[in-house]
């Protein structure tokens, strides 16, 4: 049994290679330069050569092809890059987990169009009253969402019903067609629901996120359920960028759209009588043995009050 320890501890020190020697091969290796990889690991140029030479030396195989023009992956490279990333991707992820936990340090997930377009252009504030607390920002795509539970406070879109998890809907939402001025000038008017037909209508096709163009029509007593012209989106980010883009006329929810409709990079054509409240939300998300920690309630409280209604 010792016997078969020794040999394992003997074979990791033959064979492991140190820590620095990998960082100093996968940043060259994305940069293709060792000035560069340098740069990025505060080292000298000489400093990273000598840690792939060393690589090298313990591999026994060519890692870089260097020209005069600069330097290439050679096939061996490309492998043992392949091999080595993700467990350096593993190392990092597991080492900053571990550090989050210190009591500064916030970890944030949030769903792309939240983020974007509400979240971090209001952060300032947070940070203004929070100076102590460090912010970790992840964004997370709907696909992701049922798999991440590393967090401290996360939003995310639907009806709040995540089991083994607290929740605070931030606020009330309504969903209303919205487009581009541009949209508007250039094409047929939009003075009533039956116009949609002579535009381009962009849906949503998000897993997480309803698409309500149907209980819109209903709302407004518009028989049609299906549009003429119709582009489709893999989520809210990427339809309200469509729609910012003057593609088609969107579905805006009141969250998302507010600060364009403010500045008249969006209009809503059919005016705000003819709103739907939504059956959905999004919401502060946070694990209940962290919801009393004092940098979640300074977060979500801060959440409540900057998008609440």
């Amino acid at each position: 049994m010792h016997d078969g320890k020794r040999l394992l501890e003997f074979a990791m020190a033959r064979h492991l290679p140190s820590l620095s020697a990998l960082r100093a091969f996968e940043a060259t290796a994305r940069h293709l330069s060792f000035t560069r990889a340098g740069i990025e690991l505060s080292l000298t140029q000489t400093a990273i050569s000598h840690r792939i030479k060393e690589l090298e030396g313990l591999l026994s195989v060519q890692l870089f092809t260097r020209t005069q023009s600069g330097i290439s992956l050679t096939e061996e490279g490309r492998d043992y890059l392949d091999a080595v990333r993700p467990a350096l991707t593993q190392i990092a992820i597991a080492t900053d987990g571990v550090a989050s936990v210190r009591e500064n340090r916030l970890n944030v997930t949030c769903l792309i169009a939240f983020a974007l377009n509400c979240l971090v252009p209001a952060l300032g504030s947070f940070r203004a009253r929070h100076p102590d607390i460090d912010l970790r920002l992840t964004p997370t795509l709907p696909v992701e969402r049922s798999q991440m539970r590393d967090f401290d406070v996360a939003i995310w879109h639907g009806l709040g019903e995540w089991p083994g998890l607290a929740t605070s809907r931030i606020a009330e939402e309504e969903v209303f067609p919205v487009c581009s001025p541009e949209l508007l000038r250039r094409g047929p008017p939009l003075a009533t629901p039956a116009d949609l037909r002579h535009h381009p209508v962009i849906r949503n096709v998000s897993p997480i996120i309803e698409d309500e163009w149907p209980a819109w029509l209903q709302h407004v007593g518009h028989p049609v359920a299906e549009f003429g012209n119709e582009i489709f989106c893999g989520g809210l980010f990427f339809s309200m960028s469509a729609t910012q883009s003057g593609l088609g006329v969107g579905l805006g929810r009141s969250s998302l759209v507010q600060q364009d409709l403010a500045t008249g990079r969006l209009v809503e054509p059919f005016g705000p009588e003819r709103r739907l409240a939504s059956t959905s939300a999004y919401y502060a998300v946070c694990r209940p043995d962290r919801s009393a920690q004092h940098k979640v309630k300074a977060f979500t409280e801060w959440l409540l009050e900057t998008f609440g209604d």
